[in-house]
């Protein structure tokens, strides 16, 4: 799916300043988006033959703000952080205040087994090991008799 752009022209502009100002290139990879702010963890993920392993740079957060769901073989993982500081000297107070909060999705293949998924933060990365289903080894080579 991708974001569907209206293109503009202005009455009182010339083509050539609306089209530089409508640019998708304008200042980088659509910097004038409504998408601007926000910010999305970088993400590896990794195909072993046992298992998946997808890393997420996400420094600041707890353990206990992230919450991760698998449902339908969807994958979805969020987090939530807040810090606030109040801090009061004679002469003023200060109040310091921040909101950290991401949400990312992720369809699985049918090989995985949803109900196996660990988790794992240490030193701002978070850590997940999906591991596959085993292959259906079946029982070998089997005759039919018809009646």
């Amino acid at each position: 799916m991708t974001q569907i752009k209206k293109k503009d022209e202005g009455v009182f502009f010339p083509s050539f300043v609306s089209d530089f100002f409508n640019s998708d290139n304008f200042f980088g990879n659509r910097f004038f988006d409504k998408d601007f702010g926000r910010n999305l963890p970088a993400v590896n993920i990794k195909e072993k033959p046992t298992e998946f392993n997808i890393d997420f740079a996400v420094p600041g957060f707890n353990k206990n703000d992230f919450k991760i769901e698998a449902d339908n073989n969807v994958l979805t993982v969020s987090a939530e952080s807040k810090n606030e500081k109040n801090e009061e000297n004679e002469k003023f107070t200060r109040k310091e205040y921040s909101f950290n909060s991401f949400s990312r999705s992720f369809t699985l293949p049918q090989s995985v087994n949803e109900s196996s998924i660990q988790a794992n933060y240490t030193d701002g990365i978070l850590k997940l090991v999906i591991p596959k289903k085993e292959p259906d080894k079946g029982t070998g080579k089997k005759t039919i008799k018809v009646d």
